[in-house]
């Protein structure tokens, strides 16, 4: 479940062509640079990214949440599957970590992720149906519009534009995972109660608010939010048949660090925003607080247990990371050296904007941008054009014979008179004043 890296690397080799003046010589691959796919990423590279693009942290719950529930509500209005809002809120989570908040409308960027998704999914949709479709969710019966209004003509072209972004955000990766499947499968073969499946059915959907479709594959999910439902539900007979499933983890392909993690993200929404769930609102606080106390001293008592896995510690100097980013203030008129290079500022640049910061190099200007999914192909290209950039010493000693040059006696240059270049028998005299 480790990230790929994305590593630079160059195109293939260009080919020597014949000239009036003769023949040329091989020139080496033109500059480009390959973005590798990342499918899961670790809650460590999440913050990193939050923090290295300057999002405001507490404007980044309210647009998370308010954007996975904007693409719900709008998939119930257009009557699409649950698998085209599992694949949205994943692209919506990758959008979110490329750009910062300032730069786009929360509902734009859910927007041209549902797009995606429908794409993807096969569920076509087009952007003025979208759009449509979340008009009327606000507006009552009579004030309905039809997708071909043409209020919806400008908005329309911004999320197409966006599309573009938030396929260049997921590596163009369309490799799609459904967890509500998974959960199906897991519930059926193991006979959980009704309550405990449609429970479980909607925690997976509260799932999709976190970023745990980011870090964990989907029977670790599905194993979460079974766990949580039967503790919600508090039935005996399910929680027995939980506990006969835990020893069943490899067989999943899946550890308890995992699912204690996953668990915990859950419980983080239910309480710290409740109201924003699906299930959070139909019980009482203090049973998801109590259900999250368990859970933290089982993280303390076992060992090889945390609250994230896989995390490493950097190593500190002065108190100071010297490997994290600290964002930067809005621009003020203290601060001229933070203008762009057009005189704009951060805030008022779009992800249009050709001066907008992007990780990476600017296709166009720092290079050909390449995407690709398999990993080791990236690594193989990388070692061919190592070659025409590898710069080699050779080191080799060389005897010189130099002439000795003849000694030289010392001469002194002595004045005469002494030291001072005066006689010895000079004596100076004292001139009388005249009265």
């Amino acid at each position: 479940m480790a990230p790929a890296q994305s590593q630079p690397a160059s195109g293939q080799a260009n080919e020597p062509s014949n000239t009036s003046n003769g023949p040329a010589s091989l020139v080496g691959p033109t500059p480009s640079f390959i973005y590798v796919a990342k499918r899961f990423v670790f809650q460590q590279q999440i913050q990193t990214h939050m923090i290295a693009i300057g999002n405001n942290p507490t404007r980044e719950d309210n647009f998370r949440l308010h954007g996975v529930q904007w693409i719900n509500d709008v998939r119930k209005a257009l009557s699409l599957p649950v698998s085209t809002f599992t694949v949205a809120t994943i692209h919506y989570h990758r959008f979110r970590l490329t750009h910062k908040d300032t730069e786009y409308q929360f509902q734009d960027a859910s927007a041209a992720a549902l797009l995606t998704a429908c794409k993807i999914e096969d569920t076509l949709k087009k952007s003025k149906d979208i759009l449509c479709a979340a008009h009327n969710i606000k507006v009552p019966g009579a004030d309905h519009l039809s997708p071909d209004d043409i209020t919806f003509e400008g908005q329309s072209k911004v999320i197409i534009v966006l599309e573009r972004l938030v396929l260049e955000a997921s590596g163009f990766d369309f490799r799609s995972f459904h967890p509500h499947e998974t959960l199906v499968k897991l519930l059926k073969s193991s006979g959980f109660s009704t309550e405990v499946s449609a429970m479980a059915y909607d925690m997976m959907i509260d799932l999709h608010k976190t970023f745990a479709p980011l870090k964990q594959v989907t029977t670790t999910m599905a194993f979460a939010c079974t766990e949580l439902a039967t503790l919600v539900t508090e039935s005996a007979d399910n929680q027995d048949i939980m506990k006969s499933l835990i020893k069943d983890y490899e067989k999943w392909s899946t550890s308890r660090a995992e699912v204690v993690e996953t668990v915990l993200d859950l419980l983080d929404l239910y309480t710290h925003f409740q109201k924003t769930s699906e299930v959070g609102p139909k019980y009482n606080i203090e049973l998801f607080i109590q259900i999250r106390i368990k859970f933290n001293q089982e993280v303390e008592q076992t060992p090889g247990l945390s609250r994230y896995t896989h995390q490493v510690e950097h190593q500190k100097t002065n108190g100071f990371k010297t490997n994290v980013k600290t964002p930067k203030t809005p621009i003020t008129p203290a601060s001229p050296s933070d203008v762009r290079a057009n005189g704009a500022s951060p805030a008022t640049l779009s992800p249009r904007s050709s001066d907008s910061r992007r990780p990476g190099p600017r296709p166009g200007q720092d290079g050909t941008a390449r995407f690709m999914l398999d990993p080791d192909q990236a690594r193989k290209e990388r070692a061919v054009v190592n070659e025409y950039h590898r710069v080699e010493y050779e080191e080799y000693e060389v005897e010189v014979e130099e002439p000795i040059q003849p000694e030289r006696s010392p001469q002194n240059h002595h004045r005469p008179g002494g030291p001072g270049g005066r006689e010895d028998r000079y004596h100076p005299s004292k001139r009388g004043r005249r009265l």
